[in-house]
């Protein structure tokens, strides 16, 4: 994507988020919009045909986002071994920290219902494929763990640290917040974590 195109597209996105502090979104009009962004309405529809289809594409590209974050650990290893990670490796709050005005939107107000439990779905989704590994399903299914469950319990359990940290207005830094979730999964598993094939 061309820089001015990103940057248009981040000042509608901006200007989206604003205005949904204080507005229902069904009220909010493109005028609105555009004027906050400070562009025309003519390049509003270069990208877009409704405000609807801004709402989506923002929700598409942290959902993206969310997704290439919780990978990062798994990128270049067969095996994630838990004691051997580093916090730096764990991206998710860097990923929150980047998109800071849309999750202080969805767990401060009701501007975006639904979202909340969008992202946790998606979290879920990638817990899951945390056990796409035979060797993991195996493990699971021999301590009497349903995978499902699981799944819900790893997803609500990162979440419930997003919400903590953006309710402390981010009193602490991304890097803290990695390390805080390294430690509580280096207490929880001693064992080896297959990384996703």
């Amino acid at each position: 994507m061309d820089r001015r195109v990103r940057k248009t597209k981040q000042a509608l996105t901006d200007a989206l988020l604003s205005l949904l502090q204080t507005k229902e979104f069904r009220s909010i009009t493109i005028t609105d919009i555009v004027t906050i962004a400070d562009v025309n309405r003519g390049t509003f529809y270069k990208h877009y045909t409704y405000k609807e289809d801004l709402l989506d594409d923002i929700v598409e590209r942290v959902i993206i986002d969310l997704k290439d974050s919780y990978e990062e650990p798994y990128r270049h290893v067969s095996t994630l071994i838990i004691q051997e990670m580093v916090a730096s490796a764990i991206k998710i709050f860097d990923h929150v920290a980047t998109h800071r005005n849309f999750y202080q939107l969805i767990t401060h107000s009701n501007a975006l219902p639904g979202f909340q439990q969008r992202i946790c779905y998606e979290l879920q989704q990638l817990c899951m494929q945390d056990m796409r590994n035979a060797e993991a399903i195996r493990a699971m299914n021999q301590a009497g763990i349903d995978i499902d469950l699981y799944a819900s319990y790893q997803a609500y359990a990162i979440w419930g640290l997003i919400i903590a940290w953006i309710q402390n207005d981010f009193q602490y830094s991304a890097h803290y917040m990695s390390e805080q979730l390294l430690q509580i999964i280096t207490q929880q598993s001693g064992h080896r974590k297959p990384a996703p094939s």
